[in-house]
């Protein structure tokens, strides 16, 4: 199973409702979003989208999906959410036989999850970052402490990209 972990991009500062759950992504955080997914998009397509519930993660998704042309539908699930149990989540996806997904969620969640699937990830995620991990689902389903789940495959650091 093949797990692209994003990070979402550049986000405003404050929301005009001044809920954080509504804050939006800049014009400049699009642009790095675009960047990266067009990135990926040189790796491989996504089957699925799974973001986060709050805006700035369903704007990325929705960022994501336009660059790649991909036909399907943008999911939204809670476990993405800050302080949401994303393992769970990837534990649900293992068995239900996904492929190819990205999950899109916050800081410090993606490099949490990240270290869990790879005990030698030690970094924090950018804005738009995106790191492709191969999962061993019987690892995960299996998972200790020394045998880590997942292979890293690749890291798009879109603050470096340029167009």
């Amino acid at each position: 199973m093949k797990i692209y972990i994003m990070r979402h991009g550049p986000a405003e500062d404050q929301a005009p409702t001044g809920r954080d759950f509504d804050r939006k992504l800049t014009s400049s955080g699009r642009a790095r979003t675009e960047l990266a997914a067009h990135e990926l998009g040189r790796w491989e397509r996504p089957q699925r989208v799974v973001s986060s519930p709050l805006v700035r993660t369903i704007e990325t998704a929705e960022v994501v999906i336009a660059v790649l042309s991909l036909a399907l539908e943008l999911e939204t699930r809670e476990e993405l959410a800050p302080g949401g149990d994303a393992l769970r989540l990837l534990g649900e996806l293992a068995a239900q036989g996904a492929k190819r997904v990205i999950l899109i969620g916050h800081e410090p969640d993606v490099s949490s999850l990240t270290a869990l699937l790879l005990p030698t990830w030690s970094r924090s995620f950018d804005k738009a970052m995106v790191v492709g991990l191969k999962i061993d689902r019987a690892s995960l389903a299996h998972r200790t402490k020394d045998a880590p789940a997942a292979k890293l495959r690749f890291v798009i650091d879109a603050k470096r990209l340029h167009n």
